[in-house]
């Protein structure tokens, strides 16, 4: 599988490996299959390279909102993903409990608070690896 060489491929995947490291990055590039191959093109050249690549937002507002947004929609897996890459970002715990509780009002407790129990699980394995 012929790695893409595009501009906004590359920006891309710099950004994807600067939001969520390049352990992430790269064992997600290991998995890619001839099938899914062309997925992890499409989010790398569209949402890494066009959107979390724009200027006018900082990585640590694109977190934010990616959180809330998740949450609103029940993403739990992506929910704990983009979690864990606040380390990254510059997004505080602090941050994420706002966004979480603008979920709340504008798309459900329900929402809210299940976002609330992966984030609290990711917070508690992040302490887990730094104590270790």
């Amino acid at each position: 599988m012929p790695e893409p060489h595009s501009e906004r491929y590359r920006q891309g995947m710099a950004t994807r490996r600067t939001v969520l490291g390049d352990v992430h990055v790269d064992r997600a590039s290991a998995a890619a299959t001839p099938f899914d191959q062309p997925f992890q093109e499409l989010i790398t050249e569209s949402a890494w390279g066009t959107v979390w690549s724009r200027p006018g937002w900082t990585k640590r507002e694109r977190s934010m909102v990616t959180i809330a947004l998740l949450a609103a929609l029940g993403h739990d897996e992506e929910v704990a993903m983009h979690v864990r890459a606040t380390a990254n970002t510059g997004a505080t715990r602090e941050d994420i409990a706002e966004a979480l509780l603008h979920v709340a009002i504008y798309a459900g407790v329900p929402a809210a608070n299940r976002a609330i129990r992966v984030a609290k699980q990711v917070f508690a394995d992040m302490d887990a690896e730094q104590a270790a």
